[in-house]
Formats: structure tokens, C-alpha cells, sequence
């Protein structure tokens, strides 16, 4: 099976541009779900952080929001789907999932089955209201009682399924938390800078989990320099999530002067997207600094849907929602089990 590194940031802090010491790390749901994968295809991972200290956990990427189960997800995405008939024209952002009760369509239309009527005329009744409501920046739940189109729910049932999707929510994000904090290569990863090139050559792949932790300890870091150089070297995939895209800039030179991912399609977290985080005001952006070192940035059509990028052996998701796509190019460059 394959040795994969799974080097994670172990920064504590950022600095913003109006104040310092603010509280950063990985990102939970993306390091626990890229390392069970792992290990359920039984693997050889490697956890790593540059310089040996445990990493923390982001916290903001412990918001209810970041965890809503998969199956509210993807009937929230089939409701977003019939907003408009050219998907380009959808701008779905973080303030619509997190903050206008979209995602709660699910747990409506249940209740509106149960209340009598068809599935059909359940996703019909939500996605009228949920279209309304992207289109205002309304809730959906007040779209529904505003507009008539509860049917025939209570608007104690109807906040009730909001409230329902919150616990839920929160439930998820706490026991991957905990979870995370017992795994042993979390509490005592390897050190990157004390491996020799020798150790370096035995690992068969790269995979880098986001968090704004990457951007403080990874792109200057000589350690990732080297780790990249010689996965380079023999075309080993490397796939980074959000983030975690930013070790990509302490890649070094080749022999013609010019950086090593000169050229390549990527994608990592836009300006836009970033503008949105909870963190605002960073001192750079990594998308512009990607750019200015000679890649060639491929964005998804609009901030926070899921988008992978494939260039040779690289292998990079823009954000947050990204991790499955990832996870599906990753293994399939990794080759069968």
C-alpha cells in the first residue's frame, strides 16, 4: 500500500492586518476525512508537521455550518440546482448555507411529507421558498411563513427543523473534534526537518489538508522544499485542500530558473472567498500570491462550491467543500488498492 505523507501546519496563530496573535491550525473536517480515508484503504500514513510541534485545530472550522450532515448537503445542492436553468448563474455563497437556513430544506420537505404531501411536492414547495429567499437575503423559514408557502406546516414545526439541523450540526463537529484530538499521529507527528532525503524518497505521495495555519509555516518553510523537490522529482501526486495549497510556494526553482509549478493549473481559496471567512483582514491573499509565482489559477464558477484541479501530478480543491473531489482524484492517482 501506499506511504503517504499527510503533513498538516502546526501554527497557532496568524497575523491579521488589525491585530496579531489570532488563533489559526488545520481544518477539522478536511483532516478527518481525508485521514480516515486513508487509513479505510488501508494506507501507509504518514502524519507531519515541519518542525515535529502537535497541530491544533482551526477554530472557526469547527462552526456548526462546516458540518452539516452529507445528506442535507446534497439535498440543499438540489434545491440550489433549480434557481436557475445555467448553473454559472448560481452564486450560492458561505452566507447562504450558514445563514439563511437553506440548508434545513430536507428536514422541511420531510416534515412536509409526514404533513401529506409527495416528495416531489415537497422539493417544489422548499425550492419556491429557498429561491426567494437567495434571491432577498431572506430566511427561509420567514419566506415560508410570509409568502404562503409553509404548506400547512406550523411555524413552530418549520423552526423546529432549523433547530433540529443546528444539533445535528453541532453533534458532528464536536465528535470530529474529538476524534481528532486522540489520534496518536496528531499528538505526536513526525518532524519534516529532521527526515533525510533517503526518507524523503520512501514516501509515495503528498497530502496536504487546509487551514489557515498553512499559510503561516509552510511556504517558507526549506523542510516542505525539500519534500516537494523529491516527490517531484519521481511525478508523485500531491494534493493539497484549501489552505493547504500554500506550501506550494516554498516549492523551489528548477535548473531554468523558474519555479517549480510554473505553468500548472491549480485552484486554492479565493479572494472572494477569503473576504467571506470569518478571518478577514489577512495580510495576503494566497490566491494573488499563486499567481505571482507562475501558476495558473482555476476558480469554481462561484465562491464556495466544490472544485477540484488536476494538472499532472497535482492535484488541488479550492475550498472547503472540496474534500470528496479531492479525495477522488487522489485515489485515483494513487492507482488501485
Amino acid at each position: 500500500m501506499p506511504r503517504i505523507a499527510y503533513l498538516v501546519s502546526s501554527a497557532r496563530e496568524i497575523d491579521l492586518l488589525d491585530s496579531g496573535g489570532h488563533p489559526t491550525g488545520y481544518w477539522a473536517e478536511q483532516a478527518l476525512t481525508s485521514y480516515d480515508r486513508f487509513m479505510t484503504l488501508g494506507a501507509d500514513v504518514v502524519v507531519m508537521t515541519p518542525d515535529g510541534g502537535a497541530p491544533v485545530i482551526e477554530p472557526c472550522s469547527l462552526e456548526p455550518h462546516f458540518h452539516h450532515p452529507a445528506e442535507d448537503r446534497g439535498y440543499y445542492a438540489s434545491v440550489c440546482r433549480t434557481f436557475h436553468r445555467h448553473p454559472d448563474r448560481i452564486r450560492v455563497t458561505l452566507h447562504h448555507s450558514a445563514d439563511l437556513e437553506l440548508v434545513a430544506a430536507r428536514r422541511i420537505a420531510r416534515r412536509l411529507v409526514v404533513a401529506g404531501r409527495s416528495a416531489e411536492e415537497a422539493h417544489e414547495l422548499v425550492g419556491r421558498a429557498a429561491k426567494i429567499a437567495w434571491q432577498r437575503d431572506r430566511k427561509l423559514v420567514d419566506v415560508m411563513l410570509a409568502e404562503g408557502l409553509d404548506g400547512g406546516l406550523t411555524e413552530a414545526s418549520l423552526r423546529q427543523a432549523v433547530e433540529e439541523l443546528a444539533v445535528v450540526s453541532a453533534a458532528v463537529a464536536e465528535d470530529r473534534r474529538a476524534r481528532l484530538e486522540e489520534l496518536d499521529g496528531f499528538r505526536s507527528p513526525v518532524a519534516l526537518a529532521g527526515l533525510t532525503d533517503a526518507e524523503l524518497g520512501e514516501l509515495d505521495a503528498l497530502f496536504v489538508p487546509g487551514g489557515h495555519g498553512a499559510m503561516v509555516d509552510l511556504p517558507e518553510s526549506p523542510a516542505v522544499a525539500r519534500l516537494l523537490s523529491v516527490l517531484h522529482r519521481k511525478g508523485a501526486p500531491v494534493a493539497t485542500l484549501g489552505h493547504g495549497a500554500a506550501l506550494l510556494l516554498a516549492a523551489p526553482d528548477r535548473l531554468d530558473g523558474q519555479w517549480l509549478f510554473e505553468g500548472f493549473r491549480l485552484t486554492c481559496p479565493t479572494n472572494e472567498e477569503e473576504d467571506q471567512s470569518a478571518f478577514g483582514g489577512l495580510p495576503w491573499y494566497l490566491a494573488n500570491a499563486l499567481q505571482n509565482a507562475g501558476a495558473v489559477l482555476d476558480d469554481a464558477p462561484y465562491p464556495w462550491a466544490s472544485h477540484v484541479v488536476v494538472d499532472r501530478n497535482l492535484i488541488t480543491g479550492q475550498n472547503a467543500y472540496s474534500t470528496e473531489a479531492v479525495l477522488g482524484a487522489f485515489g485515483k492517482a494513487l492507482g488501485p488498492a
